[in-house]
């Protein structure tokens, strides 16, 4: 835990405090921000607060007494609950502005993760409870120099495989067929020779497959492979370093020599919008204006409604990329929530807008790194339908 960069960020936005609460691991964020350890057991209430100025405080069960000791900070204990709710007051009476893990009306619902009667508990006493979305994003999806490193690496090694995955499908159709499946196997023995890991296998989708957004591959559902069909290729992973961050992506293609116009059009409807999203990034971050999530997801949506496809567009343009392929940095959101989050410096994020039909799907993805002043697509930008 970085306590002065905690503090300086609160009083950067006139936040007086920042308390963080958990019972049972329910706030998962707390640990990795606090950098407590995720394995100890936690069957008592703790919460920590962090002033945006001064001394810390622990208040922790007598029974779990050390479980806040890794922290800075002077402690309080208590065993029942009105000592439990004497002490939050105490301890919380020189603060009115209270940032938790909380969104009002859940709409960031990835962070509001404090529990109502616990929100009505702070309430109670008078105070102002603020969300902390954006500084979780700061201390959770903003990147080190060596993470930025590693997020290439892994992109250097996905590109090469995804492209050699379109040449390894054309020559297995050629020589006998293949199927979903075991393209997805084959993925998954390209990414241990390139020590790559991922929380779950890369989507190998063929046709009215790949106009499902989250299709699930079973060996026992897999569809063959075969001449005039429409692939799309979703590959994500991460070096197997610690801290390593993910690289995610998707590319589409056709097995054959001339893919069809309804085929082409989409491909080039969702290739313009991808591109207006990853322009309007570079011209805000550009420009030094504070740019949202939100905003980018807006100008992606008004191209595919141009183009007479929204209702064919049901997810947000892109997601925040950390050490989990979904981070708690700025999505790229105007559809699932209205995300006002800033899109900060050193974070990463997909932009990745897609038309799903009955008969098959498009969609195109690129990550993007922010710097202060700049921002880039981090890997190969596909152009046109792959000819497999």
């Amino acid at each position: 835990m970085d306590l002065s960069a905690i503090q300086a960020a609160l009083r950067e936005r006139n936040i007086d405090a920042w308390l963080f609460y958990d019972h049972h691991h329910r706030d998962p964020i707390a640990y990795r921000v606090l950098g407590l350890p995720a394995g100890q057991m936690v069957t008592r209430r703790w919460f920590y607060l962090i002033p945006a100025s001064g001394e810390p405080v622990k208040l922790v069960h007598k029974i779990e007494p050390g479980h806040l000791d890794s922290l800075p900070g002077s402690k309080r204990q208590y065993s029942g609950w009105q000592e439990l709710f004497d002490q939050v007051k105490v301890i919380l009476a020189n603060y009115r502005d209270i940032a938790m893990q909380y969104s009002p009306n859940n709409l960031v619902f990835t962070i509001s993760l404090v529990d109502a009667g616990t929100v009505d508990l702070i309430r109670g006493l008078g105070k102002d409870v603020v969300s902390s979305c954006d500084l979780v994003a700061q201390f959770e999806a903003t990147l080190t120099e060596e993470q930025i490193k590693s997020h290439f690496a892994a992109g250097d090694a996905i590109d090469a495989i995804t492209a050699a995955a379109f040449q390894e499908i054309g020559r297995r159709v050629r020589n006998g067929g293949t199927h979903e499946y075991q393209m997805q196997q084959w993925f998954t023995e390209a990414f241990k020779r390139e020590n790559l890991v991922t929380d779950d296998p890369p989507l190998v989708a063929v046709n009215a497959n790949s106009g499902d957004p989250h299709y699930a591959l079973h060996p026992e559902t897999s569809k063959p492979i075969r001449e005039g069909d429409f692939v799309l290729l979703d590959v994500w992973a991460k070096k197997n370093t610690p801290g390593a961050v993910y690289y995610d992506i998707t590319w589409t293609g056709f097995v054959g020599h001339s893919p069809s116009g309804r085929m082409q059009e989409i491909f080039n409807v969702v290739r313009e919008a991808r591109d207006i999203g990853v322009k309007t990034v570079i011209d805000g971050v550009g420009s030094g204006k504070a740019t949202a999530g939100w905003q980018v997801d807006h100008a992606v949506r008004a191209h595919i409604k141009d183009a007479g496809y929204e209702r064919y567009f049901i997810h947000r343009t892109g997601h925040s990329i950390g050490t989990e392929v979904h981070a708690n940095g700025a999505n790229m959101d105007d559809l699932e929530i209205h995300d006002e989050r800033r899109i900060l410096p050193n974070s990463c994020f997909s932009i990745e807008p897609g038309i799903y039909l009955p008969e098959f799907g498009v969609r195109s993805e690129v990550n993007m790194l922010v710097r202060p002043n700049a921002a880039q697509v981090t890997g190969r930008i596909q152009s046109e339908l792959v000819i497999i």
